[in-house]
């Protein structure tokens, strides 16, 4: 299992950098974690800013097809689990994914002294505002080699990045590339260990990328930043427009425990990615999904139906099943709990899409499965809607059931052992219907009493009492 995390990486003796990132370790997570499509990935060295000559190690992805394809080059972060040498290839993640679904070659250009690219990075007390513009002039020499490549439209280019990637990202619009025509920054900034003033010195840097730069770019900054304050992203986009930098900042308030960590997740891409298709759409870059293989499935919304936690309420489950979802209960997120009326109950967590890993499952299965609960909230809807609990009586007395014989409680006796979703139908006439599992409980049983009867009404459905006084005086009006 792979599981999305921010790293942070000493890079030398008092310099430290933040990002967020995906652990890599074998093919088989790599299958996990990456879309089912091809990305058609080469690795190529590249030139870097040719004052200071140095090879850079980057990975090139692309849709499938001969181009010419519009150009990101997306920024990475740094990590400090690892030395900066024997860092991974940036090569994974949400934002290679949306510009490959977009239909863009995806450039990942590892800075100078990351993973196998030569040479070192600048060190310098304080001053992020320079380290930032040493990897700019590298990162204006990737644009320059991959626009120069028969299969890059070198009129529509993007430069993206996150964390570090993000903050060299900034600092590239000061070089006035003429044909990057927009920047994209996610929770960009420098943090550096030895320096007391960090966030003093990031205000002033953005303030001078900001008063030097035309090129429009868009800022994303999460409320609960495990690495840079409100305060602090909020100033240095204050100097940064003040400045007269165009930019716009979305402020996406909290995401998950970390959201520094917005592009380590599915569910960002809810936050992000309209916004961004909105911004490429402005400096007139392609923003049309063209390659959906390269996205996962969209989670489904909050239902309501009841709490994460209670997991009498979920429907369908036998014994082992309920282990499973008390085992998806504990499992990191991303995370996903299906199950299928014929009592199938699978969880699936972790990497580029659980809920198409999810249903695919399923279908190998010869299985239709429903989403029950994803992350930390329950999505699953009744075919039928029940009538609201009413607490009429306790679920156990029979004897409060309305219109029944000695015959018929014992039936409603019956219909308490019952798995859920379950319903439980009388009428007037002291009819009576029940139905457990199957598609759509509900509408079997009110169907079975209606075929004879007048008046059928929901006294039961699963552990709830849905029946009322009213529905006892005016038993023939329909509910």
């Amino acid at each position: 299992m792979i599981i999305v995390r921010k790293l942070l990486f000493y890079m030398a003796a008092l310099w430290t950098v933040f990002f967020c990132g995906q652990k890599l370790s074998s093919a088989a997570e790599d299958s996990k974690i990456s879309p089912p499509a091809s990305m058609n990935e080469r690795v190529i060295s590249v030139p870097g800013d040719p004052q200071r000559p140095a090879k850079l190690v980057v990975t090139v992805l692309t849709p499938d097809g001969d181009g010419p394809f519009p150009l990101v080059v997306m920024n990475h972060g740094a990590s400090s689990t690892q030395k900066r040498e024997d860092q991974p290839r940036y090569r994974f993640g949400f934002s290679s994914y949306y510009f490959l679904s977009r239909g863009y070659a995806v450039a990942l250009p590892m800075m100078r002294g990351f993973a196998g690219s030569e040479g070192q990075q600048t060190l310098d007390g304080c001053n992020q505002k320079a380290v930032g513009l040493d990897n700019a002039k590298d990162i204006s020499a990737v644009v320059d080699f991959m626009t120069a490549q028969p299969y890059v439209d070198g009129q529509h280019v993007v430069v993206a990045g996150q964390s570090f990637g993000g903050w060299n990202t900034l600092a590239l619009g000061t070089l006035h590339h003429p044909k990057v025509k927009g920047l994209v920054n996610f929770a960009g900034g420098a943090n550096i260990s030895s320096c007391r003033w960090t966030s003093w010195t990031l205000a002033q840097a953005t303030e001078y990328y900001g008063a030097n730069t035309t090129t429009r770019s868009i800022w994303f900054y999460g409320d609960n930043d495990a690495v840079f304050s409100q305060s602090t992203w909020h100033d240095m986009f204050e100097r940064y427009t003040r400045a007269g930098g165009p930019a716009e900042l979305v402020a996406y308030g909290k995401f998950m425990d970390d959201s520094h960590n917005l592009l380590g997740f599915p569910e960002g891409l809810k936050i992000w990615a309209p916004k961004v298709d909105a911004f490429l759409k402005q400096v007139g870059l392609p923003s049309e999904v063209t390659h959906p293989e390269y996205l996962p499935k969209d989670f489904p919304t909050a239902s309501n139906f009841a709490a994460i936690d209670d997991v009498n309420a979920v429907p369908y489950l036998t014994d082992e099943s309920r282990k499973t979802y008390q085992k998806f209960l504990s499992d990191p997120m991303p995370r996903v709990f299906v199950f299928s009326v014929k009592g199938l109950a699978a969880s699936f967590n972790g990497g580029f899409d659980p809920l198409g890993r999810a249903i695919k499952a399923c279908e190998e299965r010869s299985q239709k499965c429903q989403v029950y609960a994803v992350d930390g909230y329950v999505a699953w809807v009744r075919p039928t809607q029940a009538p609201a609990s009413t607490n009429f009586a306790p679920l156990k007395e029979a004897a409060a059931v309305p219109y029944m014989n000695d015959a018929a409680r014992q039936a409603y006796e019956r219909y308490l052992t019952w798995r859920k979703p379950k319903a439980f139908v009388v009428a007037p006439d002291g009819a009576w219907a029940g139905s457990s599992l199957g598609e759509d409980p509900l509408a079997v049983a009110m169907a079975n009493c209606s075929k004879s009867h007048q008046g059928c009404k929901f006294y039961a459905v699963d552990d709830q009492v849905v029946w009322t006084k009213e529905t006892t005086s005016s038993p023939n009006q329909s509910q």
